[in-house]
């Protein structure tokens, strides 16, 4: 009588551990690991926008040293001004984003770093893909475009970082790029080309100027008609004047 109902104890008593076992372990597995960007409030076309970014470590042996942001549509290089950072590492930009990278952080420390963007598109998501890489070497992807994104034990595959837009606030529009600034210059001389100067006029062709008319014609054409005039007058008052007085 006895027996079977120590069989039943003990066969519940190890489906309990069982049990029991399952979920501790399931328990010890840690929370997986994200990258994030934060911006409180963000809305399309908000200008000068600090976004808060948040990597965190997935290996036991090596540290941080750097991180490479790929920007999404409508945001540049240019557009991103480096704020803060781990202790000791610099922003650089590249084609597609920027990096953040300098001495390696502690083993599982996570990497933190802040931004300031120009100008936020006009989107309802941005998604910040962010390569994360070790001392070692190794790298963390997070580049997955899926919400629940499937990887491989070490990062590959990760979600991207999203960050939500709220409706643009009425009234506002997109910025246009400032324009490069442009060297100022006088007005040419009118006759000359735009990048030479006026030439200077030399004392000789400054004395022909001055001895044109109106009309573009030498002083010394109308003066000699004149010295001409006179000549023939003059010798035929004389001329006069000698017939007369041999009469």
């Amino acid at each position: 009588m006895h027996c079977p109902t120590l069989l039943r104890s003990l066969r519940l008593t190890g489906a309990l551990s069982a049990a029991a076992f399952a979920v501790a372990v399931a328990t010890a597995v840690p929370a997986a690991a994200h990258a994030e960007v934060e911006a409180e409030g963000a809305r399309a076309l908000d200008q000068n926008v600090e976004l808060t970014f948040s990597a965190e470590s997935e290996s036991a042996s090596a540290g941080i040293s750097k991180l490479e942001v790929i920007l999404p549509k409508g945001i540049t290089p240019q557009d991103v001004t480096y704020e803060e950072g781990p202790e000791g590492w610099k922003f650089a930009p590249t084609g597609r984003g920027y990096t953040v990278s300098g001495p390696k952080l502690a083993v599982g420390e996570d990497a933190e770093h802040a931004v300031t963007v120009r100008q936020l598109p006009d989107a309802k998501e941005l998604v910040f893909k962010t390569l994360q890489t070790y001392s070692d070497g190794k790298v963390d992807r997070w580049i997955g475009l899926e919400e629940e994104a499937e990887g491989d034990g070490h990062g590959h595959g990760h979600p991207a970082p999203r960050l939500e837009l709220k409706a643009a606030a009425p009234g506002a529009e997109l910025v246009s790029a400032s324009p490069p600034d442009e060297p100022t210059t006088s007005a040419p001389t009118p006759g000359t080309a735009s990048n030479e100067p006026a030439a200077e006029k030399s004392p000789t062709e400054a004395v022909a100027d001055n001895s044109k008319n109106d009309d573009g014609m030498p002083m010394a054409v109308p003066l000699a008609i004149g010295a001409v005039v006179l000549v023939l007058v003059a010798g035929a008052w004389w001329f006069r004047n000698r017939r007369s007085g041999s009469v």
